[in-house]
């Protein structure tokens, strides 16, 4: 009896979903690095164009390197259709032009990253629509917050960089109530940890350079959803606007998608390993990974992740001189504000991620002058400690 890709576990979809070989019989997905397509007939091309006759037109919007990525997040996330983008951000901005229009707002939670707050408050209104925002944990708060005019709430769970944790079941039928969507920015846990449509949400975003690609190569996005929202109208985007990703990158992810499930697995590992001594250290304040008992979401990560992720922040006594000071006197860690590598990256998100909002909002947004955020890598923990224990042993 042969198993169908829809029986297939999340590990066997993330190695074989999606290729399809071709006459040459290549074992490994091939890259399409062809900017057009040739027809047989100029009937043939007009069948394409008109959407009449699948297949290939030009690599802006078909390109079969980029399907089979397409093809595979969609299997992993479980939904019908993925589009595949630049960057995180040009999926998030594919989103909005795809799902809404002039009058149109979206409701956001307060912890989101930086250069999500940046368009939504800067950009969106340019085009006619308006964003508010809410903290990402109060339920009441997002109901206050829905106007008639509301067409999306959007967050990120976990968040940037406070790993708090929304309810996304609960925020799904809220939405659905007062007719409205719900996008959920699933960067941090990636579908090996959390599935978001599963819990009812409408359409998945990712920034695919963090955890999907693994080692910190190449920049890309996607969003996945349904047919019609997403195959339709985020995909006309896409193919009108041509915020696309390159056939390259696309096979770079699709080599990082066949490991994710293991990576993810040790990532969280060494994550709550490294949160569990930072705890123990007299110069830090305070951790925060969803995977201590002490994280005030703990129980619903439970419940919504396999496991905590891969980030984890923390403050430590004395601001921003001596964030820096810690961050600066880090040999191993690399300086860099990506995340979801196999090099563990340390950076201060009061002055790069989040730098671009007011101090206020990085007040109300949690973002402290002595906080710091890691991303773990698959570095031995031990040698991760070695590295930020003399510093932390004098702050």
């Amino acid at each position: 009896m042969t198993t169908t890709d829809d029986e297939w576990g999340l590990a066997t979809r993330a190695v074989r979903t999606g290729h399809h070989r071709s006459a040459e019989g290549e074992h490994s997905e091939p890259i399409y690095t062809t900017s057009s397509f040739v027809f047989g007939s100029a009937a043939e091309a007009a069948a394409r164009f008109a959407g009449d006759e699948a297949g290939n037109i030009y690599s802006r919007f078909t390109n079969p390197t980029v399907r089979i990525f397409e093809q595979r997040l969609a299997a992993l996330e479980g939904g019908e259709a993925c589009v595949a983008t630049a960057s995180g951000m040009a999926a998030i901005l594919a989103l909005c032009m795809g799902l809404m229009q002039a009058g149109d707002h979206l409701v956001s939670s307060r912890s989101v990253f930086g250069t999500t707050s940046v368009l939504f408050t800067k950009y969106l209104p340019r085009m006619g629509m308006a964003a508010d925002f809410v903290p990402l944990t109060d339920l009441a708060a997002w109901e206050r917050a829905i106007r008639p005019e509301t067409r999306l709430l959007f967050l990120e769970t976990p968040s940037n960089p406070l790993t708090e944790v929304a309810d996304i079941r609960a925020l799904a039928e809220l939405a659905h109530d007062h007719g409205c969507l719900l996008a959920v920015d699933n960067c941090f846990c990636t579908p090996a940890l959390q599935r978001p449509l599963e819990l009812g949400a409408d359409l998945v975003v990712h920034s695919a350079t963090k955890f999907l690609d693994g080692q910190g190569r190449c920049v890309g996005g996607a969003v996945v959803g349904d047919a019609q929202r997403v195959g339709e109208e985020v995909f006309g985007v896409l193919r009108t606007a041509g915020p696309s990703m390159s056939p390259f990158n696309a096979w770079v992810f699709l080599k990082g998608l066949e490991t994710l499930a293991l990576r993810m697995r040790a990532h969280s590992d060494n994550a709550l390993a490294l949160a569990r001594w930072l705890q123990r250290q007299p110069a830090v304040e305070q951790v925060f990974h969803p995977g201590l008992e002490e994280h005030p979401q703990y129980r619903l990560a439970q419940r919504q992740q396999s496991a905590g992720g891969g980030i984890l922040s923390f403050r430590v006594k004395g601001g921003q001189p001596a964030a820096w000071r810690l961050i600066d006197a880090t040999r191993l860690l690399s300086i860099t504000a990506n995340l979801g590598d196999t090099k563990s990256t340390i950076t201060h998100p009061a002055t790069t991620t989040h730098g671009r909002l007011s101090e206020e909002e990085k007040a109300a947004s949690g973002i402290a002058p002595g906080l710091i955020r890691i991303a773990v890598g698959l570095e031995e923990v031990k040698d991760i400690q070695a590295d930020l224990a003399p510093t932390l042993a004098r702050l």
